[in-house]
């Protein structure tokens, strides 16, 4: 019995597993694609409900699709009406998928494997790797079908399990509770009703106990979005999520009680129970849809009074000084602009400071707030740049003019360094994560030495930014030459480590070669945010 289990527990696991590698290869290869689609989907419930059909069926996860829902919906790009029409879409997804599955689809199992690992070893950083990691877990999990069909079938004799499924044969809510579960621990329905639809077509359970399960595995798909949502604290986020639960798992639950004549008209039904029981999940998600989804107006209008924004706190990073009642008046509007691109500094500032920490001590967390920081400096650089176009529409004196060309000059080389900290050095401190490396001693001592060189040169860039003095501009000017140096003479040593084999220089001599670089580049666009501000007129 324990050997029956184990091998039940690996092939639902087994199956699990393989729908997220579909999962996570769809989205890494068309994930954007699919966002697009859906965005472009919006326009009335009805095109909401077969986008979230669509999407379901491509990712093969109602749970992804609800996370998408919700994340649109939380940015206002979305209507309540309309997610809560794409999730009743989504729910339907779900179930055509098992229809699919319920075919015999075993002989797919080991092209899917092959044709996959070949996509996924000759298409390194490409989109045909990710297809290639979908192709691999479709493979699992019809393996993993063929697995727990192979398990259940000798099973079915088993006295223990026969005694254990005849105690739970007339108690549905345990059946429905138990299933909730296993649907919850694995993020997904699918497996669950697949597994209740091997052991029906093999008669280890009753009619009644498999649609008690269908109906625990509905719930348990609805729980899941919503747990996901609850994590923060902002409960506009659960809207879609709860409106979900509260429409299919309030269904499901209201039917739990029903199941015995439920049962019994499905075994009236001819043909393999299983098949019986896939076509009652997918007709069961149908009319939660039709009845649902002219009715989501005032469910809607509920889930709003329930659940409120969150109002939060001003932003911190976002713009602040960027006054649109100036802007008939260029001297005062560019003085706003140019106070902004001071404050856009101090967060490209915390980024550098605090990105040589990080990679030289593996800071996992210090890197995702650097690279949060660069989503407020990609926002700052799009409303800058948006107020100073505002600023330019009407004729300017030329001092003005120069000023706004000066102000645009430096919120591009701002941005660029932000970029560079985040997609280049950030990048370079999880590959050293991943490969589990450190730098010498030598080496992160000279590390440190150019990045705080760097640094000072941005603290005399950001002084220039308020005071336009030439004598800090030529300071800034100076620091590139020394900075070269220091870059020259860092990588020639490096060099030398690497030609007395020092251990830790070989195994990082890419990654450090490859941070020495991104300082120097940071240094250029240092450089570049002096010269045109050397010809800033003083502010009115």
């Amino acid at each position: 019995m324990v050997l029956i289990v184990l091998h039940l527990a690996g092939g639902v696991a087994l199956l699990t597993w393989g729908l997220h590698m579909v999962e996570s290869g769809l989205m890494r290869a068309f994930g954007a694609s699919l966002k697009r689609f859906m965005a472009k989907s919006l326009g009335n419930r009805f095109n909401a409900f077969f986008a979230g059909l669509a999407i379901t069926g491509a990712l093969q996860s109602s749970t992804a699709t609800g996370m998408i829902a919700s994340s649109f919906a939380a940015r206002g790009l979305m209507r309540p009406v309309t997610g809560l029409a794409v999730m009743l879409g989504a729910n339907v997804g779900s179930t055509l998928i098992v229809q699919a599955f319920a075919l015999d689809l075993s002989w797919i199992s080991p092209v899917c494997l092959l044709v996959g690992m070949w996509l996924f070893e000759r298409g390194k950083g490409s989109r045909n790797r990710d297809i290639g990691r979908a192709s691999i877990g479709l493979g699992l999990m019809l393996l993993a079908l063929t697995i727990l069909v192979s398990t259940v079938q000798p099973a079915e004799t088993a006295p223990a399990l026969r005694t254990v499924l005849g105690a739970l044969a007339g108690e549905p809510v345990l059946n429905a509770a138990l299933a909730c579960l296993l649907t919850w621990a694995a993020h997904s329905s699918i497996p669950i009703v697949l597994f209740v639809m091997s052991m029906a077509s093999l008669h280890t359970i009753s009619m009644s106990t498999a649609v008690a399960m269908v109906l625990g595995a509905n719930v348990g798909s609805a729980l899941n979005p919503y747990f996901e949502a609850a994590k923060g604290n902002d409960k506009s986020r659960r809207r879609l999520p709860a409106g979900n639960l509260l429409l299919r798992g309030g269904v499901c639950v209201l039917l739990i009680s029903a199941c015995g004549p439920l049962a019994r008209m499905l075994d009236a039904v001819s043909g393999d129970p299983g098949r019986i029981i896939a076509d009652f999940h997918t007709g069961l998600n149908i009319v939660i849809a039709i009845i649902f989804i002219g009715l989501l107006d005032p469910v809607a209008r509920l889930l709003e009074r329930m659940l409120p924004e969150l109002q939060l706190p001003e932003d911190a990073n976002a713009p602040r000084y960027l006054d649109e009642g100036v802007l008939p008046i260029p001297s005062q509007a560019l003085s706003c602009a140019a106070r902004e691109v001071s404050h856009m500094g101090e967060i490209v500032e915390v980024m550098l400071r605090d990105s040589m920490p990080a990679l030289l001590a593996n800071d996992r967390r210090t890197l995702g707030d650097i690279a949060s920081r660069d989503d407020a400096v990609d926002m700052l650089h799009d409303a800058i740049k948006y107020y100073v176009t505002e600023i330019t529409r009407e004729p300017l004196e030329e001092e003005d003019r120069q000023w706004a060309s000066s102000i645009m000059t430096a919120v591009i080389n701002l941005e660029h360094i932000g970029d560079i900290i985040d997609k280049n050095l950030l990048e370079t401190a999880r590959k050293k994560i991943k490969a589990q490396v450190n730098f010498s001693a030598e080496g992160a001592e000279e590390l440190n030495t150019l990045h705080h060189a760097v640094i000072d040169s941005f603290h005399r860039v950001q002084a220039l930014l308020v005071s336009r003095r030439p004598q800090i501009a030529a300071q800034v000017i100076a620091d590139k030459h020394a900075i070269r140096s220091l870059e020259r003479s860092a990588r020639e040593r490096h060099l030398e480590r690497l030609r007395t084999g020092v251990p830790d220089s070989v195994a990082s001599s890419s990654l450090h070669l490859d941070t020495l670089r991104d300082l120097v580049r940071i240094q250029s666009h240092i450089c570049a945010l002096a010269y045109p501000l050397l010809e800033k007129p003083a502010a009115a």
